[in-house]
């Protein structure tokens, strides 16, 4: 799967309109530890996985995956589609926030500090 990060107009001497984009953007995280014990858990595990990214999340490390979403609304819709593919076993975990509250975190990889995964730039019509 191929996704493609856009940076998002945030921080520039702008007006309200990057402002507010920061606070109604949001980024639904998924964490979970699935047993991988059976072959049928592994399965589920499998499954599981395959359908998040089917639904456009992206693995942040091996057991988180992000998604962006425009809007509070999109981030329900998301959030309601992981909850209907739960798996029958393990733990799940859904959290969203802000692209401000996202922009504020720091990544290192080692010690050394890395850049977040912009956010993704669309545009709506409606």
């Amino acid at each position: 799967m191929n996704i493609r990060f856009l940076r998002s107009p945030i921080g520039g001497a702008g007006g309200g309109f990057e402002r507010l984009n920061a606070y109604r953007i949001m980024w639904v995280l998924v964490f979970f530890d699935l047993p991988t014990d059976t072959k049928k858990d592994r399965k589920n595990y499998a499954l599981f996985r395959k359908k998040i990214q089917a639904d456009g999340f992206q693995m942040f490390q091996f057991s988180i995956y992000l998604r962006h979403c425009s809007s509070r609304e999109n981030a329900d819709v998301h959030i309601k589609r992981v909850k209907s593919i739960l798996p029958p076993k393990g733990h799940v975990g859904i959290m969203c926030v802000t692209d401000k509250q996202f922009g504020m975190m720091e990544i290192f990889r080692g010690h050394e500090l890395v850049q977040n995964p912009d956010t993704v730039q669309q545009l709506e019509l409606f």
